[in-house]
């Protein structure tokens, strides 16, 4: 039997009397992909910064692997096995690919050989491994994405968190993002994707959660969900092409 890896029970964050996130209730699986959308503002991105430290919540539970961890700092949650990527590629632009994602490496080793080997291996899984004495600043944004996602498989998470991986990148791109994350689930991977692409969130995801306005309005799998009146009305709009 599946057990529930991360599990959030009425988290809510306010910013100054703004409602970003309004008692928030969510589980996600061990080797689950859940896709959390909802349009600008609707407070996707702080609820990732919740889960990984960056931000606490005013109230509510938040439980990763058993273990509470609302409001444990970054590092902390970080080397309990859930990480994040961000919105906007983040690479240390004048080290090489391969010292980049050492440095997710390092979270884990004092043992620089070790750390190196680690790298490598991340690397060729994110398929950039004839591109580890690149400067990172010269990769593609496909590539800078794989970096990200690269860094962040370097500290062995048991889950990882995705901040618009996709965004800005062709079809075909599209098309080499959706494999690479396929593959980390069957490598026993948990993922949780936020994502603008409704199409890439049907294909890859096997449940969805919907936000407005920091409320959760839908939740399962996402042929249900993207039909969802409450999500058309929000998000998709009347001529939504699923």
């Amino acid at each position: 039997m599946t057990t529930t890896l991360l599990e959030l029970e009425g988290v809510s964050k306010h910013f100054a009397g703004v409602r970003a996130v309004d008692d928030l209730s969510f589980g996600v699986r061990e080797a689950e992909i859940v896709g959390l959308i909802g349009p600008n503002g609707a407070g996707k991105t702080t609820t990732l910064n919740l889960l990984t430290g960056f931000a606490a919540p005013d109230r509510g539970r938040i439980t990763f692997g058993g273990e509470a961890i609302a409001g444990r700092r970054p590092h902390d949650v970080a080397r309990r096995g859930m990480c994040r990527t961000f919105q906007v590629a983040r690479p240390f632009r004048d080290m090489t690919v391969l010292e980049n994602a050492m440095v997710g490496a390092l979270s884990r080793t004092n043992d620089i050989g070790a750390a190196a080997d680690s790298a490598r291996r991340v690397l060729a899984r994110a398929g950039l491994e004839a591109r580890v004495a690149m400067r990172a600043g010269d990769l593609t944004t496909i590539d800078q994405r794989r970096l990200e996602v690269a860094r962040a498989l370097a500290t062995e998470p048991r889950l990882l968190l995705l901040d618009e991986t996709m965004a800005g990148l062709n079809p075909a791109e599209v098309a080499v993002a959706l494999a690479l994350l396929r593959r980390l689930r069957e490598d026993g991977l948990t993922l949780v994707v936020i994502e603008h692409n409704v199409r890439a969130i049907t294909e890859l995801c096997d449940q969805v959660i919907v936000l407005d306005h920091g409320v959760k309005i839908a939740e399962g799998p996402p042929g249900a969900v993207i039909r969802d009146p409450a999500v058309v009305a929000a998000y998709l709009g009347p001529d939504a092409d699923a």
